[in-house]
């Protein structure tokens, strides 16, 4: 991976980019590692259990970055039934997940991972944020707790980022993500010596185009703040794969690969960075939860 983006001192504002999905199919895999090959992309969360992982988990464990897991309980794949997100979440806060089923993908999707990849996830993530709901998040950091012991891995903190220039439905959907959990999720990771990043940027209707997320992504780079996680779902464009968001994925995967954003990057002052980077130096934002040492 180019290192020519990334930063661990000095003053400018450090984040890390994070790439969704991974091992969902080939198409998603192949823009992940394109990213990640010209600096753009420091994090990959991974679909475990998705059709493609096992196939490209070396490619992705040998690109230095983070990987991290993407606990998936609303994909109908191995260790997940496909709960409709909406149906998980009242489940969730009415306490009616059965915490045995919780225990099961969660022991499940970490198997895989760690068989594919020959170690424990460096971070820990939800497919649509499903790691920091209710009864979801206890059985969570119970499992990692036993697992991997004290405070590892670093996990995805969804508290809205900074959102200035940001479109009003962006900054709803982001609120609404982030009031789902994140801060009980972030109170229980202190506690826990867990670590996190700072804020969550990224967040939108995953429409819109080109045109649309270009302008979205430079307002993210304007906001960040130092230890800010931008989340994407990119991928390269295929016939192969054709989903609802399979265009929007291309779309992302387009600007996000433009050499115009080494200039946004640089006239913003930020740098791409994994977690390691920003614990050892150490965020500059009091919202930043490091892991004790």
């Amino acid at each position: 991976m180019r290192d020519d983006l990334w930063a661990e001192t000095g003053d400018r504002r450090r984040i890390i980019v994070c790439a969704d999905d991974f091992g969902m199919n080939s198409a998603v895999d192949e823009g992940i590692l394109g990213l990640v090959d010209m600096g753009r992309v420091s994090a990959v969360s991974c679909l475990s259990t998705g059709p493609a992982f096992a196939a490209h988990a070396t490619a992705a464990r040998d690109a230095g970055v983070d990987l991290g897991l993407h606990l998936n309980l609303t994909e109908p794949m191995e260790g997940s039934p496909g709960l409709s997100l909406p149906g998980l979440i009242a489940s969730a806060y009415a306490g009616l997940l059965d915490a045995s089923w919780i225990d099961a993908a969660i022991r499940c999707q970490l198997d895989a991972f760690e068989l594919a990849v020959r170690r424990a996830p460096d971070y820990v993530d939800g497919h649509q944020h499903v790691h920091q709901l209710p009864v979801v998040r206890r059985r969570l950091l119970a499992a990692l707790r036993e697992r991997y012991g004290h405070g590892q891995p670093w996990l995805r903190c969804t508290v809205p980022g900074a959102q200035q220039g940001q479109r009003p439905a962006d900054v709803f959907k982001a609120r609404v993500i982030g009031a789902l959990g994140a801060r009980a999720l972030r109170r229980q990771a202190r506690e826990g010596g867990w670590g996190q990043n700072n804020g969550l940027l990224g967040v939108y209707g995953l429409s819109g185009g080109a045109a649309a997320y270009s302008q979205r992504l430079y307002a993210w780079l304007r906001a960040a703040r130092d230890g800010d996680l931008l989340m994407c779902h990119p991928a390269a464009p295929s016939a192969s794969y054709p989903d609802g968001l399979s265009a929007q994925r291309a779309a992302e995967y387009e600007v996000l690969s433009r050499p115009a954003l080494s200039t946004w990057l640089e006239v913003n002052r930020v740098y791409v960075s994994r977690f390691g980077a920003l614990r050892r130096h150490g965020a500059r934002e009091s919202g930043m939860v490091h892991a004790a040492s």
